[in-house]
């Protein structure tokens, strides 16, 4: 817009900073509180909600680092769904709202019924069936560990390796595997007569 008076104050845009009157300076935009818990959901998994919640329940209350390892090496077709959810609410929870993602637990982990579609299943002589095909949502929560919180896992960490039960002190690091039979456990030899 044209000014057609040099009184007129410009019209400012509202993508520069809003400059205080009488000053060079940008002005004190208030301090936004971080949210507590953030969240990432996945609808229209086509999967069982009973599935996937095996899954959820894996790494409910886990840390967000060591469930993603545990959800590497889980077998699970749904552990693919809930790494990919787990990751993006620690994306939402790093860059919208500025949380350490070190110090990320994962508060909860929930599934919940989708759509319930019925199909028809042709079989043989002429009958048919129902075949259900359901789809799920997930919903994973992710919070901040307080530092208390943080000692109390490193804690619990600690006492894992300390207290080792019979069996464990029994194996050796390289064979984690027992392979000694069932029968015969002691070494005493068995006489076949």
């Amino acid at each position: 817009m044209l000014a057609s008076s040099s009184d007129e104050t410009p019209i400012s845009s509202p993508l520069t900073p809003v400059l205080a009157l009488g000053s060079g300076k940008p002005e004190e935009q208030k301090v936004l509180s971080k949210p507590s818990k953030v969240q990432a959901v996945l609808k229209g998994i086509k999967q069982s909600p009973k599935k996937a919640n095996l899954v959820a329940a894996l790494v409910r209350g886990m840390r967000v680092e060591d469930a993603l390892l545990q959800l590497q090496v889980t077998v699970k077709r749904a552990s693919k769904t809930v790494y990919q959810v787990i990751h993006s609410a620690r994306a939402n929870a790093t860059h919208n709202h500025g949380l350490d993602p070190d110090r990320l637990l994962v508060a909860e982990a929930f599934v919940g019924k989708g759509l319930f579609l019925k199909r028809e299943s042709f079989h043989g002589r002429g009958r048919s069936g129902v075949m259900h095909k359901p789809e799920c949502r997930l919903t994973v929560v992710v919070r901040e560990i307080t530092p208390e919180e943080e000692a109390e896992i490193a804690k619990l960490k600690v006492s894992n390796f300390l207290k080792l039960t019979k069996r464990e002190r029994r194996l050796v690091p390289h064979k984690l595997i027992e392979t000694t039979p069932i029968w015969n456990r002691k070494g005493k030899a068995t006489t076949h007569g």
